[in-house]
């Protein structure tokens, strides 16, 4: 079976030695390593992600930081203290689909606004919010860069028109950026949380949440979270009444890890890999699908949002089972209104020859369905 369904980080690029070294001298505190924690993080782990978020372009202090179990923690805390039962909650869509089960956990009321290319499209967010169709909104979330599913990046254009709304509006914007590192084409755009500071009001607006999951290793389950003082106090509180702590050893790890610069040392080597696994799936694309398929090539990331019109993906799925090739329907990533012709495809896991072999697979499967289909319809 050739996957490109999970969000999975290649294995094979894991800094298996750094992190060896980085675990070797963080037991020489090991009696520290295996206690409990503070439960907002480490101080000495704090102090490397101010630092990692100032090279970002964030200049942030320490009890604006919360160190998380990975940054879907993050989510779930602020979600608990943030929302009452059926306030309105803002998503982009196709979103990330333990967002959508965490806020229906929550019992909010979600409202999705539609992505293209350039991300959220903010014009039709504004058009509904002055209109009246999305009243009082607590929070938006978003992935503005490199987003999962599509794959696409937020302009800076948008990112400032949305800051200028959540200060109009008042809602809380929850920044997701687990991939913002991972770019191999274009330029950077800065983050909603760096822009903010070019926005009256803007800094008390975003939460933005990050983590070492996708550019080291999930393993180590580390994750951040920075917001507004008091947002980050109770979600101080509410983590105690869930973990007391993350994980101090993994902490320790990751603490001795970006102290070393390794994180900056082993970046590059991710992104060209991920550069030419991106190029191999979307030039595999092209050649084997021709003008049958619609997608959107990312300069970042691990995804490929796709459309095969005039074809039903819960129909597709079941012959590239059989033909032994995997992808995640693109119904999995709607609220609402599903495109039931999308698929999200993932290049990261993945090697470049098993990623020309899956589309190929992926190719046969699209024929065997199409020829199914229509002796359906004939019968």
């Amino acid at each position: 079976m050739i996957s490109f369904a999970g969000g999975y980080p290649a294995s094979d690029l894991f800094d298996t030695a750094g992190l060896q070294a980085a675990a070797a001298r963080a037991w020489q505190s090991s009696m520290r390593c295996l206690q409990y924690g503070p439960t907002d993080g480490l101080p000495e782990l704090k102090t490397q992600l101010v630092a990692l978020m100032a090279r970002r372009g964030v200049t942030c202090a320490p009890e604006e930081m919360l160190v998380t179990t990975g940054s879907q923690q993050g989510l779930d805390l602020l979600l608990r203290v943030l929302l009452d039962p059926g306030d309105t909650a803002v998503t982009e869509q196709p979103a990330y689909p333990a967002t959508l089960q965490a806020l229906r956990l929550q019992q909010a009321h979600v409202v999705t606004v539609p992505v293209d290319g350039g991300g959220i499209d903010v014009d039709v967010l504004a058009a509904r919010l002055a209109s009246g169709s999305i009243v009082r909104p607590k929070l938006l979330y978003t992935v503005p860069t490199f987003a999962n599913p599509t794959g696409a990046t937020l302009t800076r254009e948008r990112r400032l028109a949305l800051l200028h709304l959540a200060v109009q509006y008042r809602f809380v914007i929850v920044e997701d950026d687990p991939y913002g590192d991972l770019r191999f084409a274009g330029n950077a755009v800065p983050s909603l949380l760096a822009l903010a500071s070019e926005v009256e009001g803007a800094r008390d607006r975003v939460v933005h949440f990050s983590s070492l999951s996708k550019v080291v290793a999930p393993g180590l389950r580390v994750g951040w979270t920075i917001a507004p003082a008091e947002i980050a106090r109770r979600c101080v509180i509410a983590k105690q009444t869930v973990d007391l702590c993350s994980s101090p050893w993994t902490q320790a790890i990751a603490t001795q890890y970006l102290a070393a610069g390794s994180l900056e040392q082993h970046l590059p080597l991710i992104a060209q890999a991920y550069r030419r696994k991106c190029e191999a799936l979307c030039d595999s694309l092209r050649t084997q699908f021709g003008s049958e398929i619609g997608f959107h090539q990312p300069e970042g990331g691990m995804f490929v949002w796709a459309r095969i019109p005039g074809v039903e993906i819960d129909a597709l799925l079941p012959n590239a089972i059989a033909g032994k090739v995997i992808f995640v329907p693109g119904k999995a990533f709607f609220a609402d209104d599903p495109d039931t012709a999308s698929l999200r495809l993932s290049f990261a896991a993945p090697n470049e020859d098993e990623i020309r072999e899956g589309v190929a697979r992926l190719k046969r499967a699209t024929q065997a369905s199409r020829t199914a289909s229509s002796a359906s319809a004939h019968a």
